[in-house]
């Protein structure tokens, strides 16, 4: 497993919030190391912010881990994350739907429509009857998260590309059934927020720990230090491109930084990437803006002292964009429903 441009903070190696953020994470999950987690760790905040969404969204609460675990998938392909594919492979047939987790890698039709109709409705971004907190707050922590792996680390989730066995696959989903079985306590990560920037849930979210997780994790991305042209940049870029890719070339990347001074333009176009394309940030994108004369970090040390955790809120602040955005595809400004287990919920044995 290989992570690019940052080097993370390990859970042997952690003190503090990423300490607190690690030991409830291998409480919950079984797993003392989560890389797509870890790619976050250099900014404590945002890695705390992370978990939370990701706990309280698809881990937490009284709805399908099986329908979770759907909405997961479907978003990471969406978003051509093969190593967020991989994972949520592996933990689709730790909830015992083996059969689910191989038809919907393979590009197959679920036998029942209502999985179908979610798992479709999950890459689409379309406004559908879907309101749940956690189905809507895990469609969101993926859009977020695709977009950090992504940018962050390697397709790869085992040494060797061994995920893509389906004996591997269906091995790792019995090592971590027990815990994705279990049914944590909602709102428990939410004490690790404590003094971190949040603003008002939102209203789909209703009293869930879900709207206090995504509102924190938002607030706390927009507080990177970019400039004036860079968040307009940014804005546009996420509205204009969402849910499609753009073509091949950098035509379109030079149209969204059209206008945005010289000096600011490497900062942009990772944000840019960040929000549109992740996939497609590359050594020469990260090594530009390290190197660049314009907005460093919170400090502005200017070049030659970017941190990993400067690059980690330069690439957060993108994704969240795009989060936004999906989030107003999504819900389409409705309040909450419970469409989905209204008729007859998934029960998983």
């Amino acid at each position: 497993m290989t992570f690019r441009h940052i080097t993370p903070i390990e859970p042997k190696a952690a003190t503090g919030l990423a300490a607190d953020v690690y030991q409830q994470q291998h409480a919950d999950v079984g797993l003392r190391r989560m890389p797509a987690l870890m790619t976050l760790s250099p900014a404590p905040d945002l890695l705390a912010a992370t978990w939370a969404l990701l706990r309280e969204s698809l881990m937490a609460g009284t709805m399908s881990r099986t329908a979770r675990e759907v909405v997961a998938l479907g978003v990471s392909l969406a978003n051509r994350c093969p190593f967020c594919v991989s994972a949520h492979s592996v933990f689709l047939h730790a909830t015992g739907d083996h059969r689910l987790a191989e038809t919907l890698l393979s590009g197959g039709q679920p036998d029942d429509p209502r999985i179908a109709a979610l798992f479709a409705w999950s890459g689409s971004r379309a406004a559908a009857p879907y309101r749940e907190p956690e189905i809507v707050g895990t469609a969101l922590t993926f859009h977020f998260i695709n977009r950090m792996v992504s940018a962050l680390h390697s397709e790869d989730m085992l040494p060797g590309g061994l995920q893509r066995s389906r004996v591997v696959r269906g091995v790792g989903g019995r090592m971590v059934a027990g815990k994705v079985r279990a049914n944590p306590e909602p709102g428990a990560s939410l004490p690790l927020l404590a003094g971190l920037p949040s603003g008002p849930a939102p209203s789909w979210a209703g009293d869930s720990p879900v709207g206090t997780a995504l509102a924190t994790l938002l607030a706390t991305a927009g507080t990177a230090e970019v400039g004036d042209d860079t968040r307009q940049a940014v804005t546009e870029a996420a509205d204009r491109w969402a849910g499609k890719h753009p073509p091949m070339g950098d035509a379109w990347l030079t149209e969204a930084l059209w206008g945005v001074l010289e000096d600011e333009r490497p900062q942009a176009r990772l944000a840019v990437l960040a929000a549109v394309a992740a996939y497609r940030i590359t050594d020469a994108d990260v090594a530009a803006w390290r190197t660049s004369a314009g907005r460093a970090g919170a400090d502005h040390a200017g070049p030659g002292r970017r941190s990993d955790a400067d690059l980690v809120r330069l690439l957060a602040f993108g994704a969240a964009a795009a989060v936004r955005r999906a989030e107003a595809d999504y819900t389409a400004g409705q309040p909450p429903v419970s469409a989905w287990s209204a008729e007859a919920p998934i029960v998983v044995a």
